[in-house]
């Protein structure tokens, strides 16, 4: 299997306009993520509708393709940039990666990849939950799994319900698992989905993976243990740069 990756990446963000752009130890953050990306897979994309992170992106040897400023979502951005990188190059898998996670990590790649030794349409990673705070806040999606890590479904709620204990005992009665979004699909799966309705199930939980699931695709789940380091305002670049000043990410 031939396997791409595809970091959709806009200029323009409420908290963070040209984010993509910020600088991080004398490198772009999409150069970070750009460069990180490549050591797992066999070709990197950066799918954008800006000139400026576009001409970046070649000024350092990368793959660019423009795409449309009116998506909705990373998912549409990566079905309209494959489309475009499929005139070029054959691939079997994409892998979605956010513009703004400028140390993730080979490894949760690679875990990602090794779902589709098995019949999975799309692949996502989750991670143990350890706090109950964690558990309990609905900006932190769960997922519950079936024996075989394929997703039954995801929640901005705790789940499942652990009946008979107090809130604060839960964590300790039963494993939960939170979701970190990124993903990875065959070809075929990404154009099939990208042309999907909002099921109810979406527009109640505002999760669009839950559309996949309505509509009867699999999503196999694999386990990290990395928390995914994501840079949505200026405040989380100054505790970025002194993670890496303090080398506690590579």
């Amino acid at each position: 299997m031939k396997f791409i990756g595809i970091i959709p990446a806009r200029y323009q963000s409420t908290r963070f306009p040209g984010k993509p752009l910020a600088m991080i130890d004398n490198k772009p953050m999409i150069q970070w993520v750009y460069e990180n990306v490549a050591k797992a897979v066999d070709e990197v994309w950066v799918a954008t509708d800006d000139k400026r992170i576009f001409n970046v992106v070649e000024g350092f040897g990368g793959n660019a393709v423009e795409t449309l400023s009116t998506h909705q979502s990373g998912t549409d951005r990566c079905a309209e940039a494959a489309l475009k990188i499929a005139e070029k190059t054959d691939f079997d898998i994409v892998i979605n990666v956010q513009g703004d996670e400028p140390f993730i990590q080979p490894s949760q790649i690679e875990m990602l990849k090794s779902c589709f030794t098995t019949d999975a349409d799309i692949a996502t990673l989750i991670k143990r939950i350890e706090t109950s705070e964690e558990l309990f806040n609905p900006n932190r999606p769960k997922v519950v799994t079936d024996n075989q890590q394929n997703a039954l479904y995801f929640s901005r709620s705790s789940i499942p319900f652990v009946r008979g204990f107090e809130n604060e005992n839960w964590i300790l009665e039963q494993t939960f698992w939170a979701h970190i979004g990124m993903y990875a699909y065959k070809a075929d799966v990404l154009q099939k989905i990208s042309k999907l309705k909002q099921g109810v199930l979406e527009k109640a939980e505002s999760l669009e993976q839950l559309r996949w699931l309505e509509n009867g695709f699999k999503i196999k789940t694999a386990v990290t243990e990395h928390q995914s380091i994501g840079i949505d305002t200026p405040e989380d670049l100054i505790q970025a740069l002194q993670l890496l000043k303090n080398k506690l990410v590579f």
